[in-house]
C-alpha cells in the first residue's frame, strides 16, 4: 500500500479557494490504487523554509512525498520588478540575486525532504493569471529564474518534476490569478497519480544529467 503526502503551499492546500468543491488532495486520493492513501501536510500561505515545519508530520508509513512551494517565495521578492533601473543588465543583476537567495531556501529545503529517505516529486511554479497583460507577461519572464532553481535541483537530484506550467493552461484552471481552481486541481492530480503510482500510459520527457 502507498501514501502520498503533499507538501507546500496553497497549490495542494487551496480548499478556502474552492468553496463547496474538490480540494486537490481528495482527486489525489480518487485516482489512486485502491488501497492507496493521499494526506495533505500542505499550508496555505508557506514559503519555502515554512516546508520544514511540515516534515514532523509526515505519516510514519509515508511512501512518497510530493513538493509544491515557491511562489509566495516569488511573491514576497517581487518587489524588484518595481524598482528603476537604467540598464537591462541592472534589472538581471537584481534579479539574480534574488534568484541565489531562492536558490539557497530551496536546497536547505530540499536536503531536509531528501532526508527522509523517501521517493520525492517536486513541482514548479505555474504562470499566474494576472487580469493585465502586462503584468502577467513580466511574472512569466520572471518567474522562469526561479523555476531554473527547481528544474535544476530536480534533474541534479534525478527526482520526478511535475510541471505546472503545462498542466494548468487554461483560465478555468485557476480559482484566482495565483490559486488553482477545482479544474486545476483535478488536473494536477491526474498527474501526481501517475507519478507516484508508476503509471506510464502518456509520453513523458527524459533528461539526462550529470
Amino acid at each position: 500500500m502507498g501514501h502520498v503526502v503533499l507538501l507546500g503551499d496553497s497549490i495542494f492546500d487551496n480548499g478556502a479557494y474552492v468553496p463547496g468543491e474538490p480540494d486537490v488532495v481528495r482527486p489525489v486520493q480518487a485516482r489512486l490504487p485502491q488501497d492507496w492513501r493521499a494526506s495533505l501536510r500542505a499550508v496555505d500561505g508557506a514559503v519555502t523554509l515554512d516546508v520544514a515545519r511540515q516534515l514532523p508530520r509526515i505519516p510514519r508509513d509515508a511512501t512518497h512525498l510530493v513538493v509544491s512551494v515557491g511562489g509566495n517565495d516569488a511573491l514576497r521578492r517581487s518587489r524588484v520588478m518595481q524598482q528603476r533601473v537604467f540598464l537591462v543588465a541592472d534589472a538581471l543583476t537584481q534579479l539574480a540575486s534574488e534568484r541565489e537567495g531562492f536558490a539557497h531556501d530551496y536546497g536547505a529545503m530540499l536536503e531536509g525532504v531528501m532526508a527522509l529517505g523517501l521517493p520525492v516529486a517536486l513541482c514548479t511554479i505555474y504562470d499566474p493569471r494576472f487580469p493585465d497583460p502586462g503584468r502577467r507577461r513580466v511574472a512569466v519572464v520572471a518567474l522562469a529564474a526561479f523555476n531554473d532553481v527547481i528544474t535544476r535541483e530536480a534533474f541534479a537530484r534525478r527526482l520526478a518534476l511535475v510541471d505546472l506550467r503545462l498542466i494548468c493552461n487554461e483560465p478555468d484552471d485557476y480559482a484566482n490569478p495565483i490559486e488553482p481552481s477545482a479544474k486545476g486541481g483535478a488536473k494536477i492530480a491526474a498527474v501526481i497519480a501517475q507519478v507516484v503510482a508508476g503509471n506510464t500510459i502518456f509520453p513523458r520527457s527524459q533528461v539526462f544529467a550529470k
